[in-house]
C-alpha cells in the first residue's frame, strides 16, 4: 500500500497599499457600503480608483481605508459630503505643510552645519592675518610662511 503525502505550500505576495486590486463589489463590501455609493463618491472626487486596461475600477487598500473614513465621518460624526470634502482637503493641506516643515528643518540643520564649518575657517584665517605698516600705509597681510595675500585698507583723513 502506497501512501502519497500531498504537500501544501503557501505563497505570500506583498502588494503596494496604493495598487488597485479590488473590484468595486469587493471594495464596497470591505468598506461596508453599496457599490453605487462608491460611484457617487468617485463623481464627487472623494475617491479616485485606478483603472484596469479594460477600464474596470480597481480599488487599493488605501482607497478602502479612505472609504471607511468617509463612512465614519458621515455615519458617526454626522458630516455631510461637503463637510467630508473639506475635512479631507484640510488633512491633505496639513500633510503637505508637515512635509514642507520637515524639509525646512532638514535644510536648517544643513545650514547650521555649514555655519559651524565656516566659523572654524574664519577663526583659522583670522589667526593668519596680521597688521602690516609699510611705506604705502597700513594693510592686512598673511602671517609669514603663509601664501602671499594682501588686503589694502583705505583711510580717509578727517578734515582738521
Amino acid at each position: 500500500m502506497s501512501t502519497h503525502r500531498r504537500r501544501i505550500t503557501t505563497t505570500r505576495i506583498e502588494v503596494s497599499s496604493d495598487r488597485g486590486v479590488f473590484m468595486i463589489s469587493v471594495a464596497a463590501e470591505l468598506a461596508d457600503m453599496h457599490p453605487q455609493t462608491l460611484r457617487m463618491y468617485e463623481q464627487r472626487g472623494l475617491i479616485e480608483p485606478k483603472r484596469s486596461p479594460k477600464g474596470t475600477r480597481l480599488y487599493s487598500h488605501e482607497d478602502v481605508e479612505r472609504l471607511r473614513r468617509i463612512q465614519q465621518m458621515t455615519a458617526e460624526l454626522g458630516l455631510n459630503l461637503a463637510g467630508v470634502e473639506k475635512v479631507l482637503e484640510l488633512e491633505e493641506q496639513l500633510e503637505r505643510t508637515r512635509r514642507r516643515v520637515a524639509a525646512l528643518e532638514r535644510r536648517r540643520a544643513e545650514l547650521e552645519a555649514e555655519i559651524v564649518a565656516l566659523e572654524g575657517k574664519r577663526e583659522q584665517v583670522k589667526a593668519e592675518i596680521v597688521r602690516y605698516e609699510g611705506a604705502k600705509g597700513a594693510a592686512l597681510v598673511r602671517r609669514k610662511g603663509s601664501r602671499p595675500y594682501t588686503i589694502p585698507i583705505e583711510r580717509v583723513d578727517a578734515p582738521g
